[in-house]
Order: structure tokens, then sequence, then C-alpha cells
């Protein structure tokens, strides 16, 4: 058995350019972190007398006979490219709710191929993971996804990412003191809105004419420079805040779809409360919303935010990784052991 610890992300800055109809031709860059909740995944082979051959779990539970019959795409298409044709039990948990914002189904992708490959016996590096994540999510399943979240699933920490022309990917972890990045955990908050939306169709509303967009995109790559300067530099961490609030209004300007009368509200009441800045998470449309505000007033933030779920949080640095794994020669000497023990005391009980 496996077991895979894939955390989610917080994405701050470049949210778009990493799409690769933009990023193949202009290049593209993200500013963000992942944080300490994540996705579990857990993969067994299973005997070859149950009823069915796969086995899957999540929000749905899927008996199947063969990998085509299996409703649950990633699932699919992971099993199908890394060519597993043994029986196979898949079982997921999550700390947090899926299509809210934070990455959670290239979480899902990155920690799965990470439990599948191990219950291969290969372990992958993170550039492995996230570029085959990538390469199922955008050309096999034909998402409407960029490729950051994955990135940062498999890598974690607080990164400046780079997505080149070419392809080509670089991870660059911020060179920033943990004064720095302490001070800036403690001036951000998450709410959940309670609104679930699929990244996929509020990202096709405007990725169909990302050239129409250009100033967009110029903006977002000012801010993920304007970010690095403030967490690098001697500058007030409140300005981040404030960029925060500058990224969120170029954001709603890529479609009508990325912010609703609710989300307006929501934000409205946290910056009266005294919020310098924030920005919905992921595509846009609802799940979770992060605001940045002075531990002073956070209390008041949350008071008036009170009828939505305020989820504390701290940055993590590890990235997808397995914390279980019992190969399966392990787990027969682990049953030959048990059978010797159990003729042991039979014998011993004979004698009495």
């Amino acid at each position: 058995m496996v077991i895979t610890r894939t955390p989610f992300r917080i994405s701050f800055f470049g949210g778009g350019t990493d799409y690769p109809g933009w990023s193949r031709q202009h290049g593209g860059a993200v500013l963000a972190t992942t944080i300490d909740k994540y996705c579990y995944i857990s993969c067994r082979y299973l005997p070859p007398f149950f009823d069915k051959k796969y086995r899957v779990v999540y929000s749905q539970i899927e008996n199947c006979s063969s990998i085509n019959e299996i409703k649950h795409p990633a699932v699919r298409e992971g099993l199908r490219y890394l060519s597993i044709n043994r029986g196979v039990a898949i079982h997921h948990d999550g700390d947090l709710p899926a299509r809210s914002g934070m990455g959670s189904s290239s979480s899902f992708m990155v920690g799965l191929l990470h439990g599948l490959y191990a219950l291969k016996g290969h372990m992958p590096t993170k550039d492995q993971l996230a570029k085959k994540s990538i390469l199922i999510e955008q050309e096999i399943l034909c998402e409407n996804v960029g490729s950051q979240d994955q990135v940062s699933a498999a890598y974690g920490g607080l990164n400046h990412i780079i997505f080149q022309p070419n392809g080509n990917i670089s991870v660059h972890p911020l060179t920033i003191t943990q004064k720095k990045i302490a001070e800036l955990n403690s001036h951000l908050m998450l709410f959940y809105t309670g609104i679930k939306r699929t990244a996929s169709e509020i990202a096709s509303s405007y990725v169909d004419n990302l050239d129409g967009k250009k100033a967009y995109f110029q903006t977002m790559k000012d801010l993920v420079k304007e970010g690095i300067s403030v967490l690098s530099d001697s500058r007030p961490i409140n300005d981040f805040g404030k960029l925060l609030h500058e990224a969120w209004k170029a954001k709603k300007c890529l479609s009508p779809l990325v912010s609703n009368f609710e989300v307006e509200q929501i934000y409205a009441q946290a910056v009266s409360a005294g919020a310098l800045g924030g920005k919905l998470l992921g595509a846009g449309g609802g799940g979770f919303i992060l605001f940045f505000a002075e531990p002073s007033v956070q209390v008041a933030v949350k008071d008036a935010l009170s009828t939505f779920i305020h989820v504390p949080f701290e940055f993590e640095h590890s990235g997808s990784q397995v914390i279980f794994y019992s190969h399966e020669q392990d787990y027969l000497n682990e049953e030959k052991i048990r059978s010797q023990q159990v003729i042991k005391a039979f014998k011993e009980l004979e004698k009495i």
C-alpha cells in the first residue's frame, strides 16, 4: 500500500499567464505558495479474487471491471498512462472541498501519479510529477487549466515559477527570511464562500481570446515582480495587501464570470472591516477567498464574515510526499510471519 500527501496552493499573482495558450507564445510567471492543507490518496493492488478489478473511492464509489468503465477522468487516464493492468483500489480524502480555487484537481492528479508510480516501485522527481500531471490534464483530458497548480503541488513552498515559451518550467524558491515569511503568513486570512464552481468552465470564458487581454497579462506580470520586491526588500508588508487588491481588480476584467454579486458583497464587507485587499482564488466564480489584513483588525474581519468558514493555515515547503509505503513483498513477508506465529500457537496448545 502507498499513501501520498499533496498540498493545496494559494496563488498570489500571475494567474492566467500559466495557461499554455499564453505562455507558449509570450511566457508566463506566477508567485504562489502551498499551505498545510492536503489531498490524501491511498493506492494498493487488489487480490485477483475480487468481483471487480478497480475500486475508486472519492465523493462517489466506483467498482469497475475495466479501466474504460471508470468515470473519474483523472483516475482512468492516470491508470491508463502508467499502464497499470492489475487490480487497484484507490481512496481519496481531502482537507478542503473540491472546486474551490485551491488547485484541488491538480493536487489530486499529482498525488495520484505519485502513488501509482510508487506502487510500481518507482519514485519520480518533482519535475516529472509536475510535467506528467500537466500532460494528462491539458493534453489527454483537454481541460482548460494552467500549469502552476501542478508545479506548486509537486514542489511545495513559496515560489516564483517561470513558464518559458519553449515549454520549460523553472521553479525559484523565494530567498527571504523566516521572519518575513511569518509576517506574510500572519497577515493572510482564508474564507470559504460555499460557492462551488468548476475552474475549467470559468476559465473557458476567457482563455479563447487571450491575445485580446494583453493589458491584463502585462499587469499580472508586473504584479509578480512587485510582490517579490515587497517580500525581498525592506518595503512594508502592507504593500503586499494593496497589490492583491490591484490583482483582484485586474482579474475581474477577464470575464464577467470571475466575480458575482455575492462575492462582491463578501469583498466589500471585509474591506469595510479593515482588510487591505484580497482575491478569489483559482479561476474565480466562488470557492475560497483570500484577504490581507493586519493582525489588529482580523477579529473585526472574522466578525464581518461570520457566516463563512474561516480556515487558518500555515505555509508548507515539502510538496507531494509519500507518507506511507509498504512494498508488496513486505506484505507477503508479514503474512508469512503471522502464519508461522499462528502455527506455533496451535502447537503450543496441543502440548497442554
